[in-house]
């Protein structure tokens, strides 16, 4: 069994549902893969061709959304807000380092769910013709449950998701919160099984320390360190 956390990160994302302190996450009980649609709703493939020093190029790429993501600090609690949740796609890169992926049903007691279990910051695509900020604070009460005004929502900086086969842009925004503005339990909406995590700065620093392995993005790690050399209290 993998496991991303060493010490009491442990209870936070071990991968290990028997053991971990927050429990079985959901209840995935079959896992299969199958051809993408002709259509699909979060992505376009295509083909970029191009000239270069008179040599013609040829790109695969994946036109994927927007996103916007929130570092969440409890200044009630003096603690940083994290989501846990299943990924797809991060189960299907532990898996096919494993194995090739083939048609049928995953062995899931050789290769269980929690492989697939990540820490994130609060985030979401921007999917609706609405401002940046306006998307975050959506996202703020949705996954997390804190109703916080726009203006409290800042801006950090706007960066790319990637630049190989995919490149959506980012953006990555600050928000200070207290118990008062609590008003949810969070957990997402629709289809969507989010679970709110609440991490000391202690145990935040641990996952940005040297040699550290974690089952989140790049965005975890940045909005981490962002906050401990911008934001962090001195006495913590």
């Amino acid at each position: 069994m993998l496991k991303f956390f060493r010490g009491g990160l442990r209870r936070v994302c071990c991968f290990d549902a028997k053991k971990s302190a927050f429990g079985r996450l959901s209840n995935i009980t079959r896992i299969w893969f199958s051809p993408l649609p002709a259509k699909s709703q979060w992505i376009k493939p295509c083909c970029v061709l191009y000239l270069e020093n008179e040599m013609k190029k040829e790109t695969h790429i994946v036109k994927v959304l927007d996103g916007v993501l929130v570092v969440l600090y409890n200044k009630s609690r003096d603690k940083l807000i994290f989501v846990r949740q299943f990924r797809a796609a991060v189960y299907q890169a532990q898996l096919s380092r494993k194995q090739p992926i083939t048609k049928g049903d995953v062995d899931l007691q050789k290769f269980p769910p929690e492989l697939g279990i990540t820490l994130e910051l609060c985030a979401g695509q921007v999917d609706k013709d609405q401002s940046l900020k306006n998307i975050a604070r959506e996202e703020i009460l949705e996954e997390c449950g804190y109703d916080v005004p726009t203006d409290s929502i800042q801006p950090i900086f706007h960066y790319r998701s990637g630049v190989g086969i995919s490149s959506g842009a980012q953006a990555l925004f600050y928000c200070e919160v207290c118990d008062e503005q609590r008003v949810s339990a969070g957990g997402g909406v629709d289809k969507e099984v989010i679970q709110v995590v609440e991490l000391s700065l202690d145990e935040a620093r641990e996952l940005v320390k040297t040699g550290m392995t974690t089952n989140g993005g790049p965005a975890l790690l940045v909005g981490v360190m962002w906050f401990l050399l911008n934001k962090a209290p001195k006495s913590s």
